[in-house]
């Protein structure tokens, strides 16, 4: 498996220090990746966030981390479609270069209505702008003179440059069905949120079948779990949301799989949507990931960016080491 983290580019602890200091620690401790996510028009999730706005855009975020670091790899989850795509070859492309072979394009349709009525682009069925961006971006990080045209977009002898040094691996980010077709169907990688083991581990199976059906290796499985981790486990659990949580779960969470009861009514029904406790605890939650076919795994310490460098250094000199041990990590 590989680890990474999702920085704290968003919210009331989003700052300069938190982001670089930050990349370059977990870089030194030996973490395989750090992540971003996007937003035009941020709205915190209550259950989550603080209803702070700042938000660091993510391209650009990135490029800072990539000035910084060496080797780290660097990935949206997700970048959402409102940006045209050939500004987005042409950002991507540049990040590619100055910062190296080490980008990975996670993108998802988004969740706000609100974010495309802004850009005046309402009502328009999302993934079928994944879908657009993830075929012209592929055209455009490798040809000259691309023509294109679909339901949304039209190119006519398009090029950018300059372009990126190496194919970028394209990962389509959600928790439906659906997205983990389109995931089997067109990507390299198919990365859900927040979401269930049991959701994971049957998601995996039926992507299982598609690409053996298709013929092609299944796409990289990977995951962005909410994440506590603290000293003992009183202190990871001290001040979390889980009924925010379950709430959430069962107003938005319509296409995980349900506990027999039929409705997410504890902590343990919504396994794998958060980790949280000591490093051994989370240690033990990680085996469990490890079983549903988790290859990349990046820990979400929006909970507690408050102790984003404490978080850090428990997940990099206790956790990671375990890992290592138990032959789940390099």
């Amino acid at each position: 498996m590989k680890f990474g983290l999702l920085l704290p580019h968003f919210g009331m602890y989003a700052n300069r220090e938190r982001i670089l200091t930050g990349s370059r620690l977990a870089e030194e401790l030996g973490f395989d990746s750090l992540w971003v996510r996007d937003h035009l028009v941020f709205e915190p999730h209550a259950e989550l966030e603080n209803p702070n706005i700042v938000f660091y855009e993510a391209l650009v975020t990135l490029t800072a981390v990539g000035a910084v670091t060496d080797r780290i790899t660097l990935g949206t989850g997700s970048l959402i479609p409102f940006r045209h795509p050939i500004h987005t070859a042409l950002s991507v492309g540049s990040l590619a270069q100055l910062v190296g072979d080490r980008i990975i394009l996670g993108y998802g349709a988004g969740t706000f209505d609100h974010e495309f009525e802004a850009i005046g682009m309402p009502g328009i069925f999302r993934p079928e702008l994944v879908e657009s961006n993830a075929n012209i971006l592929k055209r455009l990080f490798a040809e000259d003179r691309v023509d294109y045209q679909d339901a949304h977009y039209k190119l006519e002898a398009i090029s950018i440059e300059p372009k990126p040094p190496a194919p970028i691996p394209f990962w389509y980010c959600g928790s439906t069905p659906a997205s983990a077709r389109r995931a089997v169907r067109y990507c390299d990688g198919w990365m859900p949120g927040r979401t269930t083991l049991p959701t994971i581990a049957k998601r995996v199976e039926a992507m299982d079948k598609m690409a053996a059906e298709a013929g092609r290796s299944r796409p990289t499985v990977a995951v962005i779990p909410p994440t506590s981790i603290a000293k003992t486990r009183e202190e990871a659990f001290d001040g979390l949301n889980i009924d925010g949580l379950l709430r959430w779960a069962n107003e938005r969470g319509k296409w995980w799989v349900k506990p027999p009861s039929g409705v997410f009514e504890t902590a343990e029904d919504i396994e794998g949507s958060l980790i949280a406790g000591s490093p051994d605890d989370v240690v033990e939650e990680v085996v469990k990931f490890a079983a549903v076919e988790v290859e990349h795994l990046v820990f979400d310490l929006r909970l507690r960016f408050d102790r984003w460098f404490e978080s850090i250094e428990l997940l990099g000199y206790r956790v990671l080491p375990q890992l290592r041990e138990l032959g789940l990590a390099e």
